[in-house]
């Protein structure tokens, strides 16, 4: 299910699902608000959004009210999530799934928010984003190339290619050709979604991973394991490739370990790359939670085109 384009004037709305706004600094909030008005949107904020427990978050009710009333909102025409955190998944179950069927509006975040964007993917059929939150855009860096990539994702229809940030390229890490539905996002996240209703179907998808660094020097055992239990969940076997954002450097996650990682993990004729522009580093490309792409890998050369979105 598509949702309408974004356009200049519209109004962008900012929730709060996981993680409260009060922790996003005053300063950062200040600067995310200005770029996006220069940019030439109007900006509000949910009711709830400022709530905070010692959890770091707001309760359930006030936060599923927040979700609902910004796709209930004719003005509103695009929702923001503020930041991640922890507790997306406790509103799962209270979102009214049909209500955002009706009134399918373009929601974009990352990290924690993973959880939402799947699960309205799977229970509802609507494209989410993966990409920035609110208050990545109250940063200097690579905030051009981040806009441009929001913006092609959700303002325009035609079909475009990735483009890498820097002059470093994606980097081939299993050759192949693959063209399917995208879905994933944070891989721990994700795999709090297994053997629930809000799970998405593996089988003839592109899946993409991203993580932070949490667990320190335990960060690769924890992402290995981590990705062999995603890739034992039914239909792995039949994904179509496999797209990886970038690491922090203290995660030590590089093109030779996310090799060994892989092997005898998943077939060997799927395409499978690294390095790809998101992640919990800045700047951040958008990808569509089930639109289609199409994935070649060869050595020395990657394509990733977003054909719909």
């Amino acid at each position: 299910m598509m949702t309408k384009r974004l356009r200049i004037g519209d109004e962008i709305r900012v929730i709060a699902p996981s993680g409260s706004l009060s922790q996003v600094r005053p300063e950062v909030s200040e600067r995310a608000l200005r770029q996006l008005r220069e940019y030439g949107f109007m900006v509000s904020f949910s009711t709830h959004s400022g709530e905070i427990d010692e959890f770091h978050t707001s309760s359930v009710k006030s936060r599923v009210e927040d979700l609902h009333e910004a796709f209930l909102d004719p003005r509103v025409k695009a929702i923001f999530t503020c930041a991640g955190g922890f507790h997306v998944n406790q509103i799962l179950p209270y979102l009214d799934y049909s209500l955002l069927a009706r009134q399918p509006k373009i929601l974009c975040g990352f990290s924690d928010i993973t959880a939402l964007l799947n699960a309205i993917h799977a229970k509802t059929g609507m494209i989410t984003y993966h990409g920035p939150h609110f208050s990545t855009f109250a940063y200097d860096e690579g905030r051009d190339y981040t806009w441009k990539m929001f913006s092609q994702a959700v303002m325009r229809e035609e079909p475009y290619i990735l483009t890498p940030h820097a002059e470093e390229s994606y980097h081939c890490v299993q050759e192949g050709i693959g063209e399917g539905e995208l879905i994933g996002g944070n891989l721990c996240t994700l795999n709090l979604l297994q053997g629930t209703p809000y799970m998405p179907e593996l089988s003839g998808k592109i899946i993409f991973l991203e993580d932070d660094n949490i667990m320190g020097d335990y960060f690769l055992a924890e992402f290995d394991r981590n990705l062999q239990s995603l890739l034992q969940v039914p239909g792995a076997d039949s994904i179509r490739g496999i797209i990886f954002g970038r690491f922090e450097e203290s995660t030590r996650l590089d093109q030779t370990m996310i090799r060994k990682i892989v092997r005898g993990k998943v077939k060997t004729d799927i395409p499978i790359v690294f390095g790809v522009d998101f992640g919990h580093l800045r700047p951040t490309i958008t990808l569509p939670i089930g639109g289609r792409a199409l994935l070649e890998a060869r050595a020395g050369e990657v394509r990733i085109e977003i054909l719909s979105h």
